[in-house]
């Protein structure tokens, strides 16, 4: 025979409805700005949507077809790809590095370093795009620096050369994004016992030795929360390519995103909303998908696995 299951309280009935009561406005936001938008951005994959004009035509798998045959798509995804690549591993190693240094060495003024480093976050991301676009102008402080070091011989167009916009974009997200992870490192490395490093140097272990042996697998969690929060925000990179581009992806496609392409497909000339939605469920598909792969190389529970 089983057991009879215990009958519900009314007190227990009480509480749940109190409880449920206290979470409904955050579920009802929830539903609204998050379940909502999704369902409707899937309802539009399926319609040629017009903003402007307001009208919806059902085109049944058509906006899927064009991911296949659309060539500034691949030119987005590889940009994207790029820009990802080298920035991801660039400010995730920088601010480990820094991190390190400012925990484990007796500087004088840390403290004023550290919020000194920290400034570029707290700026707005349009504002240093600007200041990044001075610095790197034709006439800007770079061009003349090099110039006078005799490194070149003429002013280099970092701007709008193929070869540079996008690279100078990373530069500044780089320089922008490693304070914030630098922070992070920061306070996870308070709670890194001593005595581990203590027991490493009786043993012989040098600087080099504790940072591989001790502290990289200590911060192995922080690690990929760093590198899954950096895939994320160079994946939805828009900001910066649309100010360095004017919104155009240029020069020649070389600063288009995947998210620039959206807003362009969006909010653009051809007003194709229902494509744009194509392209951010194909993005976050794509997101999902890369963070997932990164947090299995990254897996593990630290220095317990060492």
């Amino acid at each position: 025979m089983t057991a009879p299951k215990p009958k519900t309280s009314k007190r227990q009935i009480e509480e749940w409805i109190q409880g449920y009561s206290f979470l409904a406005p955050a579920l009802l936001v929830i539903f609204i700005f998050f379940i909502l938008s999704i369902l409707f951005a899937i309802y539009l994959t399926f319609n040629n949507v017009n903003l402007i004009a307001q009208t919806y035509e059902w085109n049944d798998l058509r906006n899927f077809r064009n991911l296949l045959t659309d060539k500034q798509l691949i030119r987005a995804l590889q940009n994207t790809a790029f820009f990802a690549l080298v920035v991801v591993p660039a400010q995730t190693v920088i601010a480990l590095i820094m991190a390190y240094v400012l925990a484990n060495r007796e500087v004088k003024g840390k403290r004023f370093f550290r919020l000194i480093y920290f400034l570029p976050t707290l700026t707005s991301s349009a504002a240093l795009t600007l200041i990044f676009m001075f610095i790197f102008n034709q006439n800007g402080p770079i061009n003349q620096l090099l110039m006078s070091l005799h490194f070149i011989d003429s002013p280099i167009n970092f701007i709008n050369d193929t070869n540079w916009t996008l690279k100078v974009i990373m530069v500044m997200n780089i320089w922008s994004t490693v304070p914030y992870f630098m922070t992070i490192y920061l306070a996870s490395l308070v709670d890194l016992p001593h005595s581990l490093y203590e027991a490493a140097e009786i043993d012989g272990a040098n600087a080099f030795e504790k940072l591989r042996y001790i502290t990289i697998p200590y911060l192995r969690p922080i690690t990929t929360y760093v590198v899954l929060t950096g895939i994320i925000g160079t994946f939805q990179m828009f900001d910066q390519a649309y100010i360095f581009s004017g919104g155009t992806g240029g020069p020649v496609n070389s600063t288009l995103t995947v998210s620039l392409l959206i807003y362009q497909y969006a909010f653009g000339q051809n007003h194709q909303m229902g494509y744009a939605a194509v392209l951010a469920i194909l993005l976050a598909v794509i997101i999902f998908i890369v963070t997932r792969i990164a947090e299995k190389l990254n897996g593990g529970n630290g220095i317990e696995n060492t």
